[in-house]
């Protein structure tokens, strides 16, 4: 009787020592990154500014999709940054139902997100809340080669190690919505009052800035096992930078940043290649002139450079410090929110119907017209919108992936209240409905609240807030 209890001891330790040493925290972590080629063909119509979209005549730099998969032994993950303005969520769901079918991988491990370079060409539908009845040419062959670029980096999982960081970099980023001095007349498309204005210039009006900036650069580093730079994930919450040739297909600063941080870490030339990529952080209300002082001039790309660049010496300067883990626990949590579209008032309503029936009348206001043809747009949309909200853990890092382009305030929330330090925000991601305010911003009014521009509730930035809140404590 003795023997036989010893016996089923013996064999109850060993089996916990099996279960032990195959649990995530025990199991070695694997890692895999890539890239593909997602560059539009010359022709098509660079967006990012008012107006119509100029053609694209010359291919400045290739945009690509910038692919990094993990594996702790249970659970695999994809993270995918694209070199594009605004792609939609249906493009991305056809790219994920690709991936699952190829791989196995489920559509809810993976995040995809873009970059909002504004010299490219969209793969977003002309209203991102009515999707059409086929892609374009160009949608389908970027769902194509996101799939590629997350195949081949399953391809090159190897055992690696992990860890994450940030620095800080406040000189690059400023709040781009002022506030002005007491008499100064601002009016919105339909004629209302705003009281903070969108890249006000050098104006004498200036009175402060309508909100903060985020000046941090989180950060999640790859290696191999020898201590070989794999792979390097940033996040800046800096909406773009700029300053192209005339007509240029360019991947902006985000790509300059993922080629000068692989030049100061060493890591060019390898087999399978350093894949480095910068995400957009919160940056819907931030970009990177500083309107109380005057502007340099720059040449073409300059700028970009300068960014990039001091990015770039920022990281490096954090990556010697980095603890490295050669096991971390995985976690991902996708959750679907329904918000409301939001409608034009009856007043609104009204005035674009007027305004339309008018062709020949010239614009009262800022962008009259076209903010009139987007209310009517919005006027026949759905009442509401699903959009898919991530929250992501590797370690003790935690990500948020929002379909929108998020401000400042709501990055910051995030990343004060998670359970997961670091944390930081990837904004257009999943999807693109544009802007997301927080309901004070809404207040205040400017180009970033108006009817067109932002497309759901006013409430909705608390709501998805909240959602990615609970999602991390489920994950920690």
């Amino acid at each position: 009787m003795y023997r036989f209890a010893l016996s089923m001891l013996m064999t109850i330790l060993l089996l916990a020592a099996s279960a032990a040493a195959q649990s995530p925290d025990k199991k070695p972590l694997l890692a895999g990154v890539a890239t593909s080629n997602i560059t539009p063909w010359l022709g098509g119509g660079l967006v990012g500014n008012f107006g119509i979209p100029p053609p694209a005549k010359y291919v400045h730099d290739e945009l690509h999709t910038r692919c990094f998969v993990l594996d702790d032994g249970t659970t695999r993950i994809a993270l995918v940054v694209c070199d594009n303005i605004y792609i939609s969520r249906e493009v991305l769901d056809d790219a994920k139902r690709q991936i699952t079918e190829a791989t196995g991988l489920s559509a809810d491990r993976v995040l995809i997100s873009g970059t909002h370079t504004h010299s490219s060409v969209s793969a977003r539908w002309k209203n991102p809340l009515q999707p059409e009845k086929e892609f374009t040419e160009y949608q389908q062959f970027v769902a194509h080669r996101i799939s590629d670029g997350v195949r081949c980096a399953i391809n090159n999982l190897r055992p690696a190690r992990v860890a994450w960081g940030t620095a800080d970099l406040p000189g690059q980023v400023f709040c781009r919505r002022w506030l002005m001095k007491p008499g100064t007349e601002l009016i919105n498309p339909f004629g209302e009052p705003d009281h903070a204005k969108m890249n006000p210039g050098n104006s004498p009006n200036l009175l402060k800035p309508a909100g903060p900036v985020d000046p941090q650069i989180a950060f999640l580093a790859l290696e191999t096992l020898e201590g070989r730079p794999l792979g390097l994930l940033a996040n800046y919450s800096l909406h773009y930078v700029g300053g192209t040739g005339p007509n240029h297909i360019s991947a902006d600063y985000f790509a300059v940043f993922a080629d000068r941080i692989q030049e100061l870490l060493g890591a060019d030339r390898q087999d399978p290649p350093f894949v480095a990529a910068m995400s957009n952080g919160t940056s819907g209300n931030i970009n990177n002139v500083n309107y109380a002082v005057p502007r340099p001039k720059r040449q073409p790309y300059e700028q970009m450079r300068l960014v990039a660049d001091e990015c770039a010496q920022a990281v490096c300067q954090q990556y010697k410090k980095l603890v490295w883990h050669d096991r971390a626990r995985l976690g991902m949590q996708q959750r679907e929110l329904e918000l409301a579209v939001r409608k034009p008032t009856p007043a609104q309503l009204e005035h674009a119907n007027k305004l339309l029936s008018e062709p020949e009348r010239p614009d009262k206001f800022p962008h009259e017209r076209s903010y009139a043809q987007s209310a009517l747009l919005l006027q026949n949309s759905p009442e509401t919108v699903r959009v898919i909200l991530q929250a992501v853990r590797i370690g003790e890092l935690g990500i948020s992936a929002i379909p929108f382009e998020v401000f400042s305030e709501i990055g910051l929330e995030l990343k004060a209240r998670s359970p997961l330090k670091p944390s930081f925000t990837i904004e257009l991601a999943n999807g693109g409905y544009g802007y997301l305010p927080t309901p004070e911003q809404h207040k205040l009014g400017g180009y970033e609240t108006w009817l067109g521009t932002n497309k759901v509730e006013v409430q909705s930035s608390v709501k998805i807030v909240n959602s990615l809140l609970e999602m991390f404590a489920e994950l920690k």
